[in-house]
C-alpha cells in the first residue's frame, strides 16, 4: 500500500487515512483542503474531471471532485460503498439531511452489530432540503470510503407515496423502499355507527383487494385467530368494518405501489410498510388485518411501522403511559411473529430512551429503529459551540417559522417558551439542544432553514462551517446516536 503522508504530499491535500484503499491497479483515497474535499486515484482508471498533479513511483496521482460520475466510479471499484439488503438484521436508521453526518454515524454504529442503514431520506425531506435522491446516495458512498466502512449498510426511500416516487429511488440506487399509504387511512372509525361502516365498506378497492366483499368479511368475522404464545385476535361484525374500512383501501394503495416496485427495480431489494403518521393507533387486531392482507396478496416486506399509542413527537422522548405501551407494544410482536417473522419499525424512533430497552427485548432485535432529525439537531449542536454568531440568525429564525412549519408534523412545543437568542449567552447555546420546546422549533424548521433563495442565508455558510470543523461535528454525532444504540445491543440479531 502506498504511503498515506506520501499522498498527502504529492496531492496537496490532507488524505483521510481509513479512506485510503487499493483496488485492481489503482489506490482510491479521499482528502480535504480546508472546506472541500476531494476524490483522488493513484494509478488505475481515472475518475471523472480529476487533473493531474503528480506522480508517485511512476503512476499518475489524480484528484477530482465529489460529483455523481465519480462516486459511481467508486461504487463500481469497491463494491462495499454501495449499499445492499439487510434483511432481518437488527438495524438503524440514520437519515442525514444536510449529506454530511454519515462519518459521524458510521463511528457510533461500528463495532455494534446493529447494521445501519446510512443512505435515509424521505420524498418529503427531499422536498424541503431540495435535494435529489441520487444525491442521497453519492454522499453516502463518499462517508463510507472516507471511513473506510466495509460492514455493509442499508440504503432507504422513506415515506414513498406515488409510483413516481418510486422511479425516481429505484434509478438512483436504493435497496430498501419504504411504502406509506397514510393518505389512504380513514381515520376516525372508531366513532364510526355502524351503518356508516358498512356504507364506506363497500367502497373498499375490491377489484385491487381480488376479493369480494362478502369474501373479504367471510375470511374474518367470527374465526379468532391464534398468535404465537398462545393470544389471539378476533373480529365480529363491527371490528372487522371498521378495520376494514380504516385500512382496507391503504393495502391496496401498498399493493399497487409493490408491483410498481417490482416492475421497476430489477436488482434485489426489500420493502417496510409504514401506517405510523396517522390520527389514531393501530390496534393489534387491525395490525393483524392489514399484514395479513398484505400477505394474501403477494406482498413481500421485510419492516412493518404500525401507529402505537402515546405520542411519539419529533426530536423528544416518548410521551406516554409506559406500561400501557409496553402491553400494546407485546401484542403487535405476537403479530409480528405469527404473520413474519419481520422487524417492527419504529418511525420518528429519535429520542425516545423510555422505551428502547422494550422494543429490543420484546422483539429479540427483529426491530428497525428510525433516526433522522435529531442528527440535523446535532450538527446545530457543533453550529452553536463553533460558530454561535450564525446559530443566533438560525434560532430566531426558526422562532419565526416555527408554526408555519409544524403543520405536517407531529409536536407540542411552545415556541414562546424558546427564548430569542440575545438572552442567551454563547456557553449556553449548546445547552439549549437539551431544551423540549427548542429542540422541536429547531427540528421542524429544518427545510425553510436549509431552503435557497429568496433571501436565505443561512444554508451555505452553515455548511461550510461543519466541514471547517468536521471533528466536533462527528464527535456530537457519534455520541447523541450511540447513546440511542446502547439499549439494542444486547438483543442484535445477525
Amino acid at each position: 500500500m502506498i504511503d498515506c503522508q506520501k499522498i498527502s504530499k504529492v496531492a496537496g491535500v490532507e488524505v483521510y487515512p481509513s479512506s485510503v484503499v487499493e483496488s485492481g491497479k489503482g489506490v482510491y483515497f479521499m482528502g480535504r483542503k480546508c472546506d472541500e474535499r476531494f476524490i483522488g486515484c493513484v494509478g488505475g482508471p481515472c475518475l471523472s474531471d480529476s487533473s493531474k498533479v503528480g506522480e508517485i513511483d511512476g503512476k499518475c496521482v489524480c484528484l477530482g471532485t465529489k460529483n455523481a460520475a465519480n462516486a459511481a466510479a467508486i461504487r463500481e471499484a469497491l463494491p462495499w460503498t454501495s449499499p445492499q439488503c439487510l434483511g432481518l438484521k437488527t438495524s438503524a436508521g440514520l437519515g442525514d439531511r444536510l449529506g454530511l453526518a454519515t462519518p459521524g454515524h458510521i463511528r457510533a454504529i461500528r463495532g455494534t452489530g446493529i447494521a445501519p442503514v446510512l443512505a435515509q431520506q424521505s420524498i418529503r425531506e427531499l422536498a424541503r432540503t431540495k435535494r435529489t435522491p441520487q444525491e442521497v446516495i453519492d454522499c453516502t458512498t463518499f462517508g463510507v470510503l472516507q471511513e473506510g466502512y466495509r460492514d455493509g449498510f442499508g440504503s432507504d426511500a422513506d415515506h414513498l407515496q406515488e409510483s413516481a416516487d418510486i422511479d425516481r429511488t429505484v434509478q438512483a440506487g436504493f435497496t430498501q423502499f419504504t411504502i406509506d399509504p397514510g393518505r389512504h387511512v380513514v381515520n376516525g372509525t372508531d366513532s364510526f355507527t355502524p351503518v356508516q361502516a358498512a356504507a364506506e365498506y363497500e367502497r373498499l378497492d375490491f377489484k385491487t383487494l381480488e376479493i369480494t366483499n362478502t369474501g373479504l368479511l367471510e375470511m374474518y368475522v367470527d374465526k379468532p385467530f391464534t398468535l404465537e404464545g398462545g393470544s389471539g385476535v378476533a373480529f365480529d361484525d363491527e371490528d372487522f368494518l371498521r378495520a376494514a374500512v380504516k385500512y382496507g383501501n391503504a393495502v391496496a394503495h401498498v399493493v399497487r405501489m409493490y408491483r410498481r416496485l417490482c416492475e421497476k427495480c430489477k436488482r434485489s431489494f426489500e420493502v417496510e410498510v409504514s401506517v405510523d403518521e396517522t390520527d389514531t393507533p393501530t390496534s393489534p387486531a387491525e395490525h393483524y388485518f392489514f399484514a395479513a392482507e398484505l400477505k394474501r396478496l403477494g406482498v413481500k416486506w421485510v419492516s412493518l411501522a404500525p401507529r402505537f399509542v402515546g405520542r411519539f413527537e419529533k426530536g423528544v422522548d416518548y410521551i406516554g403511559d409506559i406500561r400501557s405501551f409496553r402491553s400494546t407494544f407485546e401484542q403487535h410482536v405476537a403479530v409480528m411473529r405469527t404473520l413474519g417473522p419481520y422487524k417492527i419499525s419504529i418511525h420518528s424512533g429519535s429520542d425516545k430512551f423510555a422505551i428502547y430497552q422494550i422494543v429490543a427485548e420484546l422483539t429479540g432485535g427483529l426491530v428497525h429503529l428510525k433516526t433522522a432529525g435529531t442528527s440535523y439537531l446535532e450538527a446545530l449542536r457543533a453550529i452553536a459551540g463553533t460558530q454561535p454568531g450564525l446559530f443566533r440568525e438560525i434560532l430566531d429564525f426558526a422562532r419565526g417559522r416555527y408554526e408555519t412549519d409544524k403543520q405536517s408534523y407531529h409536536v407540542s412545543a411552545d415556541v414562546s417558551k424558546v427564548p430569542p437568542a440575545s438572552s442567551i449567552k454563547d456557553a449556553d447555546l449548546p445547552v439549549l439542544l437539551g431544551d423540549f420546546h427548542a429542540r422541536q422549533v429547531l427540528h421542524v424548521t429544518f427545510g425553510s432553514v436549509l431552503a435557497e433563495g429568496d433571501g436565505n442565508r443561512f444554508k451555505a455558510p452553515l455548511l461550510k462551517s461543519l466541514r471547517a470543523n468536521e471533528s466536533v461535528h462527528y464527535d456530537a454525532i457519534q455520541k447523541h446516536i450511540a447513546k440511542h444504540l446502547q439499549g439494542f445491543i444486547p438483543f442484535v440479531k445477525k
